[in-house]
Formats: C-alpha cells, structure tokens, sequence
C-alpha cells in the first residue's frame, strides 16, 4: 500500500515538473508578445514621421538626415519583429511540449517502465525549444539596443547644431570615455 502511494507521488511529482517550465515560457511568452507590440508601435510611428517629413517636394538636408535615419530603423525593427515572431512560435511550441510531456509522465507510469525515456525526450524537446528561443531573444535585444544607440547618435549630431555652447561644454565634460 505504502509501495503505490509513494509511486503515486513521484509520478505527480514527475508531471509537476513540467509546469515550472510552462511557467517560464509563459512568463517570456508575456514579455516577447509586448516587445512585439512595441516593436509594431515604433514602426507604426515611424511611418507617420517618414509621412510628414516627405510631405514637400525638395526636403533639406535635415529632413534628409531624418527620412535616413527612419530607414535604418525601419531595417532593423522588420528583423526585430521576424525574430520576435519565430521566438513566440518556439515558446509556444515549448509549452505544447511541456503538456505533452506531462501527460506522457502519467501515461507511462500506468504502462510499463519501458516507454520512460519517452517523456524525457519530449522534455529535452521541449527544453531545446527554450534554450534556442531564449537564444534569439538576446539577438533581438542586441538589435533593440543598436537601434537605439542609432536615435541617440542621430540625435547628439542634431543637437549640437541647436544647443547653446555653455551645455554642450558641461554636456561633454560628463560623458564618459568621451562617447
């Protein structure tokens, strides 16, 4: 009796698992859909500035240094968003995984020992699936964070035509490394 009780207990603690891992991918899941989402909203943005900025027929050369800029940024938000929709589709087939997984744990606990590398393959599967996407999403960072130091190069050139001397001169005596 106390035999099959603790084998009733290390199957479901087997199954459980399983859901911490559902539980990761759930959690990047949340946080690559709203990457996504913003990704989409910049690019939406983006649009509407290269709209107004190519209202005239002769735009200056301000509007130049703009419209390229929107360009690059628009190259490097399309594979933003690529990537971000292969890393949801990899989650997302994770989590399948993870559930089949599961079911296969409790599965084989009711047949013979024999088939009990078949869970641990979905398992590796399904881990496989985490370790690639989660991979991807330090690609998909490195993009975000070159896109941004673009807008921000764009806008230090931009700015020193404006600035008052005085700023300029305490501006750059507190950047570090002179960048």
């Amino acid at each position: 009796m106390f035999m099959a009780a603790d084998s009733a207990v290390s199957v479901l603690a087997a199954m459980i698992t399983p859901a911490v891992l559902i539980s990761a991918c759930g959690t990047l899941l949340l946080s690559t859909s709203n990457r996504l989402g913003r990704t989409i909203d910049r690019v939406r943005q983006l649009s509407a500035d290269f709209e107004t900025l190519t209202q005239e027929e002769d735009p200056d050369l301000l509007k130049r240094g703009k419209i390229s800029l929107i360009f690059q940024q628009l190259d490097l938000l399309t594979s933003r968003a690529r990537l971000l929709q292969r890393i949801l589709t990899l989650l997302y087939r994770a989590v399948g995984i993870f559930v089949c997984t599961s079911i296969l744990l409790g599965a084989v606990a009711l047949v013979e020992r024999i088939y009990a590398w078949i869970p641990v393959f979905t398992g590796a599967i399904g881990a496989s699936f985490l370790f690639y996407a989660s991979m991807l999403m330090m690609i998909e960072s490195r993009l975000a964070l070159t896109g941004s130091y673009k807008e921000m190069d764009y806008l230090w050139e931009r700015g020193q035509q404006y600035a008052p001397p005085d700023l300029l001169e305490s501006y750059k005596s507190k950047r570090p490394f002179g960048i």
